[in-house]
């Protein structure tokens, strides 16, 4: 029977509901493609932005790695005893593995000062850091266990001194995406190639996509640093792009035959990702545009600071454009086992500056409420001397500092003993440190899980606490 109303008759509420009820499902049924659609993008793009376990304090983290281990006596630690003790012997037990001999007690070179409202001592060394210190959370009670700088680097960036894990940067990526799928989630500039070299920034078993894209290396000026293989004269965009679609089909005819295969899938993952990044990156590390105010800030084209500032203003760039992790390392400088005071003034002239004009350059940008900052080297260093002028590696109690992101500012957080040698006060583990950066990112580092060869794993391995007392 037709019930539809002749057009010269009035319509009645029932008939018009009658009447679009198709319509009606032709709504329900859009929405739910665009569910699908949607969830089909995030399940095949795994860069695609995820929602972290709880509300989140930052949003992504700029590291800026000292790569050697910066005496932490000498920097953002004093100790008026070391002074006042000056080659005496240390008064008690010295570890019981050391990685060189030491002797007596040796005092720092430099004098500290209050800086800011919150009267934080910081050494002459870092004058333009020592005015940001109101933005600082000062960690004066980190440790690790290793002594070595291989076993002590691939612990602060993986989490295992011993084994090949994911770095920090690929966990991060991987429990949050990425905000820009035109660019890595995980980039790291200037990185070191020793040491652990690409392990410290590799993502192991974690699928390939969150692996950290290096931008230069060590050995290469900054202004030089590039993405390798990013321009591609040779084939137009027009050809890549139908090159890429016959590699996808093939890769869904091998899926449908075998079945699913992660690193075929990662490798495709790969290749679309450096496709969109040709016309996306170039732009970004073109820093030809930024104002010469903002090039002063960072001591762009100044000596000594000219290289070190070029990364932390890349930074900046990368991190605006959505990137959520970026590392800077200032390599391989601060490792004094001699001649410490020339070695610590020529490395941090290189690196004081441009550190601070990121600070202020994020606060004014209002980037670094919700950017955690974190500095430090992969251990401290002894306040006891090497040889007589030099200091031993030490990771059993030393100083990183955090800014931005949800800490605390103009704070110090712990504390070392008299003479700076081992943590005693609100000890801070790098399983800590790395547990609380995933809290500040709203990741509850118990539940960031990957399970491989029939365990889960973590970055934080099975140990990790998260210190509330940093958190503002």
């Amino acid at each position: 029977m037709n019930h539809k109303p002749h057009f010269n008759q009035p319509t009645t509420r029932r008939d018009m509901l009658r009447d679009c009820g198709v319509g009606f499902g032709m709504l329900a049924f859009a929405a739910m493609m665009g569910e699908q659609a949607e969830a089909e993008k995030k399940s095949t793009n795994p860069l695609f932005p995820r929602a972290p376990h709880f509300a989140p304090r930052a949003k992504r983290v700029i590291f800026i790695f000292m790569h050697g281990g910066p005496s932490q006596v000498d920097t953002f630690d004093p100790k008026p005893l070391l002074t006042r003790d000056n080659g005496k012997p240390y008064p008690f037990s010295k570890p019981r593995i050391q990685f060189a001999a030491t002797g007596n007690l040796l005092k720092s070179p430099w004098e500290f000062k209050k800086y800011g409202q919150s009267g934080i001592e910081v050494s002459d060394l870092f004058p333009h850091v020592g005015g940001c210190v109101d933005d600082l959370c000062m960690l004066r009670s980190i440790y690790g266990d290793n002594t070595a700088h291989g076993g002590a680097l691939l612990q602060l960036s993986t989490g295992s001194d011993r084994f090949i894990r994911p770095s920090m940067g690929s966990w991060v990526t991987y429990g949050l995406g990425s905000e820009n799928q035109n660019l890595p989630g995980f980039i790291t500039i200037c990185p070191t190639l020793g040491h652990g070299g690409v392990q410290n920034w590799s993502s192991a078993f974690l699928p390939a996509s969150y692996q950290g894209t290096p931008i230069g290396n060590a050995s290469i000026p900054a202004s030089r640093a590039a993405i390798s293989y990013i321009n591609n004269p040779e084939t137009p965009v027009d050809l890549q792009r139908s090159e890429l679609d016959l590699i996808q089909s093939m890769n869904k005819e091998q899926i449908q035959h075998f079945g699913i295969d992660p690193q075929l899938e990662g490798r495709v993952q790969a290749l679309e990702l450096a496709f969109r990044m040709q016309s996306v990156a170039p732009e970004v590390m073109d820093i030809s545009g930024e104002s010469k105010a903002t090039r002063d800030m960072y001591g762009i084209d100044e000596n000594p600071t000219d290289n070190f500032g070029r990364q932390c203003l890349l930074a900046r760039r990368f991190c605006e454009k959505g990137v959520r992790f970026v590392q800077v390392t200032h390599s391989y400088k601060w490792d004094q086992h001699g001649d410490l005071k020339n070695g610590h003034t020529n490395n941090a002239k290189e690196v004081d500056k441009p550190i601070a004009g990121l600070l202020k350059d994020l606060k004014a940008r209002g980037l670094l409420k919700d950017t955690l900052v974190l500095w430090g080297g992969e251990f401290g260093r002894t306040p006891v001397a090497q040889g007589t002028d030099g200091r031993d590696h030490n990771p059993h109690g030393y100083t990183m500092w955090m800014a931005g992101g949800g800490v605390k500012p103009g704070f110090t957080y712990g504390a070392t003993d008299d003479y700076g040698y081992y943590a005693v006060e609100n000890k801070m583990h790098l399983h800590d440190l790395h547990a609380t950066m995933l809290h500040l990112l709203g990741m509850d580092h118990k539940k960031l899980i990957y399970r491989y060869g029939g365990r889960d794993y973590r970055l934080t391995d099975v140990a990790g606490d998260v210190h509330q007392g940093i958190i503002a």
